[in-house]
């Protein structure tokens, strides 16, 4: 008994000193975020000069790459309406059966506000439904007003959005390459609040900030917002101000075509080629640029299987992109702070095992605490841990309530909001735990899967309904059927904290129960949409 308790013991200790390890260095981020300053601008390229072939240069990429630290244009840069030295830019728009949002997206990319000679659009479309014709139509009808737009069909889906991308560079005319995912709404200024920052020659992305078009639609999307203000704050920010690796997201940006072919182009053997290319890129001298103040309305998803899909994409992928990159990242010139602060970039995803880990072995914690007591543990160390605690609720407190992340011009509500809804979060994202813990596992095993797509139904406001059970899918699967098992199995630990009188891990077991609970029913409610 003393040799299983000091195991479990161990095993929860570790878990939960990564954990806090990982939120420290969040708050570090945090205070990169709110404490230095802000990249210095370049001397702008003069905007009233005839535009010729040798004005280029300032758009041209670095001679011979390198790693040196370079100025950037402040955030509220925004090229004038008449300037005439803007680059020629290829949207793309990769997309696979997006039969509800296509048309949007197109509509949105067809009204930029930027010289119709100087941008193309690309619907790189590899749809099997009947998206091929809708864009086919809106295509035509677009050629016929003058817009520069194409829909190129591949013979073959190969390498996915990967693929798409890499091919769709052999079509394209552009210096720049602009992409948006089918559930984006990009703003008709998204060009021009983007390209001028291209004047520095070592920016090879500009990545903007995820708005959220649905956010109150219902608790899966607060509760996805509440996370992706984080990232799309504090993370993106402080890691440009910290002068860490930034990533680009997968859309809502811009790319240097030198950049890319720098970084070793578009690769599909992971499930996040958006994250694999952006290390990449930069470990070949290039830099991101994030725009905070810049925003890009998408849409998220509403039921719950769809986000999970999203889910295992990202923390699948996270962990392919781990195993491909890390060793490299290691053996390059970066600072060892750097090469840290990208160690749990790109291992962010192993969170969830550790939470994981840490959920399941609590509970016999619970009752081996009287035999380490006898060695002299005593459970107020786990006082420590409360740091981690405090910095992840910093950390989003300023992300969704001090940052433009939040459009709710009352600050009281916006307190209010997020007392509310992020103990709901904290249950949610434990609650995805086994689901996540899974397709980590997967990812560093090097086990293959296609890239699924996140269902999109064109839902703006809570006024709109699902319309159609199209692009729904899905089982009962045996993590969803672990999920309500582990409801019960910290329901139960909850009420054994009540019977020995020992409410150590009271709260934690009670949003344990509460966030595996919801995840089961959420995802078997949606599964009744299947036909």
């Amino acid at each position: 008994m003393t040799v299983l308790a000091f195991v479990v013991l161990a095993i929860y200790t570790v878990s939960l000193l990564y954990i806090t390890a990982y939120c420290l260095l969040q708050f570090n981020l945090l205070y990169h975020y709110q404490h230095n300053p802000a990249p210095a601008p370049p001397a702008a390229p003069p905007q009233d000069a005839p535009v010729r072939e040798d004005q280029r240069q300032c758009y041209a990429s670095p001679a011979g790459g390198g790693s040196a630290r370079v100025a950037y244009p402040p955030e509220t840069d925004v090229a004038p309406a008449d300037a005439p030295a803007l680059p020629f830019v290829t949207v793309q728009l990769p997309i696979f059966n997006e039969y509800y949002v296509i048309g949007r997206l197109i509509d949105a990319v067809a009204a930029f506000d930027y010289p119709r000679d100087r941008f193309e659009i690309h619907v790189l479309d590899d749809s099997t439904d009947e998206t091929v014709a809708l864009v086919a139509a809106k295509v035509a009808a677009y050629r016929a007003q003058g817009v520069r737009i194409r829909q190129i069909i591949r013979p073959h889906r190969d390498g996915y959005k990967a693929g798409a991308l890499r091919d769709g560079m052999a079509e394209a005319r552009g210096e720049f390459m602009a992409i948006f995912d089918a559930d984006f709404v990009p703003n008709p200024q998204f060009l021009r609040r983007t390209i001028p920052f291209f004047a520095d020659p070592a920016t090879g992305v500009v990545q903007t900030r995820w708005e959220h078009l649905n956010q109150d639609y219902n608790l899966i999307t607060r509760l996805q917002a509440l996370q992706l203000n984080v990232h799309f704050t504090v993370e993106q920010v402080g890691r440009m101000k910290g002068g860490h690796l930034l990533q680009f997201n997968g859309t809502a940006g811009v790319w240097r075509r030198a950049a890319i072919e720098a970084g070793g182009g578009w690769q599909p053997d992971t499930l996040t080629e958006d994250l694999d290319l952006s290390i990449r890129s930069q470990l070949a001298g290039y830099h991101i640029r994030y725009l905070e103040e810049v925003g890009s309305p998408a849409e998220l998803p509403v039921e719950m299987n769809g986000f999970k899909s999203q889910q295992h994409r990202w923390m699948k992928g996270g962990a392919e992109t781990a195993r491909k990159l890390l060793p490299t990242v290691w053996r390059s010139g970066l600072a060892t702070g750097h090469k840290v602060h990208a160690t749990v970039h790109l291992l962010a995803s192993s969170i969830f095992l550790f939470v994981f880990l840490c959920a399941v072995f609590s509970v016999p914690l619970l009752f081996l605490l009287g035999t380490l007591a006898e060695f002299g543990v005593s459970k107020h160390i786990f006082g420590v841990f409360l740091a981690g605690l405090l910095s992840v609720i910093a950390v989003y407190y300023v992300a969704n309530v001090r940052s433009v992340a939040n459009t709710d011009p009352s600050f009281f509500r916006s307190v209010v909001k997020f007392l509310i809804l992020f103990p709901l979060f904290l249950a949610l994202s434990m609650g995805l735990s086994l689901h996540n813990s899974v397709a980590v596992l997967q990812g560093y095993r090097g086990r293959k899967s296609p890239f699924v797509r996140t269902p999109k139904f064109n839902i703006n406001s809570v006024a709109d309904r699902l319309r159609s059970k199209r692009y729904l899918s899905g089982s009962l699967n045996w993590i969803t059927v672990g999920e309500g098992l582990l409801s019960l199995y910290f329901l139960g630990a909850v009420a054994a904290g009540i019977y020995l009188q020992n409410t150590t891990f009271i709260v934690f077991h009670a949003l344990l129960a509460v966030g595996y609970g919801a995840i089961f029913v959420f995802s078997v409610k949606d599964l009744g949409l299947v036909k």
